[in-house]
């Protein structure tokens, strides 16, 4: 059987991503804070020792409180270096991927259009994407495919958090809506469901049209 493990798979995108992969007979391990924490090494070593190797990986994780950049403490980043940048690293080194199998990054629409109030998340996101996207050719020669999702106003508590007036800010998207988390989990199911391989190394903008960048 089939397996996956997805990080984050609790709730919001990760919980989507989890229940449409056991749609289709995947054998889902979705962890959650309580399995692993990225954001502390130690805990991200004692996961990759019970979970060594899987078919499908997601690797996926919430970001940071908004901060002015002026307000940002040592502590912040140190935290979220490990959460957001040097946790998903360590995975990748010590996890085996079987041949044939998928990786997807859930990162954030600010690797391309940064917010400054999202600093943080903005910085060490791209800076894993850029990784990301070095490995991808590596993992290519074992017809593993590495894709990133980069996903934009998706209706989830985080963006709840960010966002203070949901309903206004509504009418300012193209689509006049928020994406749903399980459009995402359809999207990562419908690739692996059609093993559609040759499309890897890339980011999929997630955002329903939102963003201004052309590439």
């Amino acid at each position: 059987m089939t397996s996956a493990i997805v990080l984050g798979g609790s709730r919001g995108i990760g919980k989507a991503i989890s229940d449409s992969l056991k749609s289709i007979g995947i054998d889902v391990f979705a962890a959650s804070r309580n399995d692993i924490d990225t954001s502390d090494l130690n805990s991200v070593k004692k996961f990759l020792e019970n979970h060594p190797q899987t078919d499908i990986l997601i690797l996926n994780t919430g970001g940071p409180v908004p901060k002015e950049f002026s307000t940002i403490t040592e502590d912040d980043w140190k935290l979220y270096h490990n959460q957001l940048f040097l946790g998903f690293c360590t995975i990748l080194q010590n996890i085996k991927i079987n041949n044939g199998g998928y990786i997807f990054l859930i990162s954030s629409s600010v690797i391309k259009e940064p917010n400054s109030k999202l600093i943080i998340s903005s910085a060490y996101r791209a800076a894993f994407s850029e990784i990301f996207k070095i490995l991808s050719k590596d993992y290519a020669q074992k017809n593993i495919s590495c894709i990133n999702i980069a996903p934009g106003p998706i209706n989830t508590d985080r963006t709840k958090e960010l966002i203070k007036n949901i309903d206004e800010y509504k009418k300012s998207l193209p689509m006049k809506r928020l994406g749903e988390p399980e459009e995402i989990g359809n999207f990562v199911k419908s690739i692996i469901e059609n093993k559609i391989k040759y499309l890897t190394g890339v980011t999929i903008n997630f955002d329903g049209g939102n963003s201004n960048y052309i590439f």
